[in-house]
């Protein structure tokens, strides 16, 4: 067994101003520490707390954005982009590494700024004369020029991020679509009109991170973050769009017209295809014109419809069986009405016609003798019934009802019932004169004309009353089939396809007297045995000689028919169904 060696040692008592002097440091230290504890738990806990929370949380802040406007093939008509406003703080100047006491000049943040947005000094300096607090330097600053501001990291530079409004085609749509205003709020078109539709009402969020980036639990929804993508689609085709447009101001041009428009519709639904009104404006310069432009004179300014609206009457009298569809008038050419004398546009009798050679020769005093048989409250009843006074519920510029006299003038005024036989004395809009022919096309039912895709009337029924008899559409439908072969309607005349309309040539009334002044107008529908298209063209206030619906409506129609036919494939007729028309 190995012996252990123990070693004794004796204890000696510590020194007690070494005692001390330990005690006292340890004493300090605690002191300090607990001093240091409260001041962190209690004094600047609420400081501390503040910064965790910006370093946890990043706030997502939302801009007042507008969705994206297209075309039936999804062609960009209107859209957002997101852009940058810079703004200068001289007071607040500060590089990056400098005392936050530091402030620097104006020529060193320009010196800066000049080589990184590649722009003369002289151009930024002269932005801050006279400033006082913030200065605005540039609007509409893109991505990259934001991103190369941001990496200077220099303090009293602000980006403010906005959304700005762009319409790539200009002048095309300006007068179904509208404009936004500077602040990106609806001022015009369908972006006032649907304006709670077309804007984003995006939320600011917070999304909560820890201290390595990792994402924290939150109560945000789960599309909180997820960005508005859905956009308002037109039924409108922008190559037909594009040809509507460009015939039809060629046109206005040629005739030195007030203004000029002209549409294509579905009859069946009240899709609109092309809708073009002139002069136009361009939306993204909207304050360099007139403000009377940027209304929809189409919705908003009445006209008398004059011979455009001679089918309709015939259709009226053939519902209410006054007249057979094989009968015939006597035409003198002037007729003597409640001591008023009427006459045809050329003052030429016509002879004893049938119903289809009235329209033919948009004959005045045929229709006269045909609607004096309609009983006048029967007639203006069915005017009424047209909804001629009445708004149009659609979804484009908020309409004007139209213009209708009283139903005891109308009865008890012979004259009344006289002049609206062939389209005078009461008005309406260029386009409830299409949704009221559109009821003749498609068998009889009232559609409501619309450009959006997924239009709703308020009652949930784009195709309302039935009005007419498919009887008395088609008879009415053949009889302006004859107009375009062989009436006043020829020059839309396209060989291979079945064609009808009806030319309007109307005098202006101003202050309730008829005027030199004019509106020429033509109406078509096609193809006859299978109706599914109307065009309508209206023009304004032509100023040259012979101005009539067959010189200056009736080639813009045919011109849009053609580009019709193409884009739509519609294939010609067989020609065992083609209505046979015999010349008198």
């Amino acid at each position: 067994m190995r012996k252990i060696n123990k070693k004794i040692v004796n204890f000696v008592p510590l020194d007690k101003r070494r005692f001390k002097s330990i005690y006292l440091i340890s004493l300090f230290i605690i002191s300090c520490l607990s001093i240091r504890v409260l001041n962190l738990q209690f004094l600047k806990s609420s400081n501390f707390k503040f910064k965790a929370i910006a370093m946890q949380n990043k706030r997502i802040n939302s801009i007042n954005s507008r969705r994206a406007i297209v075309d039936k093939n999804n062609r960009l008509i209107a859209f957002d982009k997101p852009l940058y406003r810079l703004w200068a703080h001289p007071k607040y100047f500060n590089f990056p590494g400098d005392s936050y006491k530091t402030i620097r000049t104006v020529d060193e943040v320009v010196d800066k700024l000049s080589k990184a947005l590649n722009i003369e000094k002289e151009v930024l300096n002269s932005k801050f004369n006279n400033y006082e607090g913030g200065v605005k330097l540039f609007d509409d600053l893109d991505e990259e020029d934001s991103k190369k501001i941001k990496n200077l990291h220099i303090s009293g530079l602000d980006l403010e991020l906005y959304s700005k409004r762009f319409y790539p085609q200009g002048h095309l749509y300006s007068n179904i679509v509208g404009f936004v205003n500077d602040e990106n709020v609806g001022s015009a078109g369908l972006e006032l009109h649907l304006d709670e539709k077309i804007n984003v009402l995006n939320k600011s969020n917070i999304l909560k991170k820890g201290g390595d980036g990792t994402p924290l639990p939150d109560s945000s929804g789960p599309k909180d973050f997820v960005r508005d993508y859905r956009k308002i689609i037109l039924t409108i085709d922008s190559r037909l769009q594009k040809i509507t447009f460009d015939v039809l101001v060629k046109q206005v041009k040629e005739w030195k017209a007030k203004k000029g428009f002209a549409m294509v519709m579905n009859v069946n639904n009240g899709e609109i295809l092309s809708l073009v009104s002139v002069p136009s404006y361009d939306p993204n310069e909207f304050w360099k014109y007139d403000q009377n432009l940027f209304k929809g004179w189409y919705m908003q300014d009445l006209f008398e419809p004059g011979s455009t609206f001679k089918p309709i009457n015939l259709a009226m009298a053939l519902e209410a069986k006054v007249v057979d569809k094989n009968g015939f008038v006597q035409d003198d050419g002037n007729i003597r009405v409640g001591g008023w004398d009427l006459y045809n546009w050329n003052k030429k009798g016509n002879g004893y016609i049938n119903y289809p050679k009235v329209l033919q020769v948009s004959s005045n005093i045929g229709m006269v003798k045909i609607m004096q048989k309609l009983p006048p409250a029967k007639h203006w009843e069915w005017l009424n019934k047209l909804g001629i006074n009445e708004k149009i519920d659609t979804d484009l510029y908020e309409s004007t009802p139209g213009y209708l006299k009283s139903k005891d003038v109308f009865v008890n005024q012979p004259i009344e019932q006289a002049v609206a036989s062939f389209g005078q004395g009461f008005s309406m809009s260029p386009l409830k004169l299409a949704q009221i022919h559109a009821i003749l096309a498609n068998g009889g039912y009232e559609i409501v004309p619309h450009v959006t895709k997924d239009f709703k009337t308020e009652d949930g029924n784009n195709k309302k009353n039935k009005l007419f008899s498919s009887e008395v559409s088609k008879t009415i439908l053949e009889w302006m089939e004859t107009v375009v072969e062989i009436g006043t309607g020829n020059g839309s005349k396209i060989d291979g396809y079945r064609i009808g309309g009806k030319t309007g040539t109307s005098q202006k009334a101003i202050n309730g007297i008829y005027t030199t002044k004019k509106v020429c107008s033509f109406v078509a529908t096609l193809p006859i045995n299978d109706p599914k298209y109307l065009v309508l063209v209206v023009v304004d206030e032509p100023s040259k000689a012979y101005a009539y619906g067959s010189t200056v409506a009736v080639p813009v129609a045919k011109e849009i028919i053609e580009s019709l036919i193409v884009l739509e494939k519609i294939p010609p007729h067989s020609k065992e169904n083609k209505i046979i028309v015999k010349k008198p």
